[in-house]
């Protein structure tokens, strides 16, 4: 995986004025563009798109700082027009393209990515491989803006107004693994951009037999394997460090991918004050 996300890093610097083709590396690699995509961004800490329009920028500064015609310059680095470009341009450097070449910067330079293996791993993962049959996740559900650290205000807001007798009704309701309530994160932008758009659901599992009550909402899981961590302290910031470690650490380690479905937390016990908890973070998988 070091050397693939090198690859795409090299094939980025070939092709900054037109599309990156992902799919085709991702399958002289043996792996998938869904795989690969997550996997970069959790170790570069960026999506790749916006790692493309950081280089993208970083060389079109130079250009702009000469004489060339804007137009002609956005259309090198594959825009089709200076607003666009411009655009572009301002998010990255934090000023319009004529503001620069008229003031010399304000600059800032998106250095080329390497990716190399630190040897860590000293923690060990409480994990497990389960291969399940299709079954049906069925609660409330909200589009929410995903955030990678501390507390979810949007999921929080969304699982208060549930009134508590919801819960124990759809406690009753879970007749499959994983078991109890569940937080269920589904159509998770592969890039996991920070604020990026998901559905979130507060709910069960039921067996694929089960028939869900009309008023709930509802996601049907095809069958799979997954990979199940268990994780135990602080909450969220165990389980957050856990989500990353399972990119920094354990798929690099082992013939495992990601595979396109909702990621599941199952909560297995917790303190009153929800301060510390021990979960479950079930992802699915493939063999790699």
């Amino acid at each position: 995986m070091i050397a693939t996300l090198n690859r795409v890093v090299e094939l980025v610097e070939q092709t900054l004025d037109g599309p990156t083709e992902l799919t085709a590396l991702a399958r002289q690699a043996g792996t998938t563009e869904y795989h690969l995509r997550r996997m970069f961004s959790s170790l570069a800490g960026m999506p790749l798109s916006e790692y493309v329009r950081r280089r993208r920028m970083t060389l079109a500064a130079a250009d702009v700082l000469g004489d060339g015609e804007l137009l002609g310059i956005a259309v090198r680095y594959g825009y089709g027009s200076t607003e666009a470009f411009g655009r572009a341009f301002r998010a990255v450097h934090g000023a319009s393209p004529a503001e620069v070449r008229r003031g010399g910067g304000p600059l800032r330079t998106q250095p080329q990515l390497r990716f190399r293996l630190t040897v860590e791993g000293s923690a060990q993962m409480d994990t497990r491989i389960t291969d399940r049959p299709a079954f049906t996740l069925a609660g409330h559900a909200a589009r929410v803006p995903l955030i990678h650290e501390g507390v979810n205000p949007h999921i929080q807001a969304h699982i208060a107004a549930i009134d508590p007798s919801e819960h124990a009704r759809l406690k009753r309701l879970g007749d499959t693994e994983p078991r109890g309530l569940l937080q269920v994160s589904a159509d998770v932008d592969p890039d996991a951009r920070e604020g990026a758009p998901l559905t979130y659901l507060h709910g069960v599992a039921l067996a694929d037999t089960a028939a869900a009550p009309d008023d709930l909402d509802t996601i049907e899981v095809p069958a799979g394997e997954w990979a199940v961590f268990r994780v135990a302290g602080e909450y969220p910031a165990a389980l957050q460090a856990a989500w990353a470690a399972t990119a920094t650490d354990w798929f690099p380690s082992n013939p495992w991918r990601l595979r396109p479905g909702p990621s599941i937390v199952a909560v297995l016990d917790r303190s009153d004050d929800f301060a510390t908890a021990t979960c479950e973070l079930w992802l699915p998988v493939e063999r790699a």
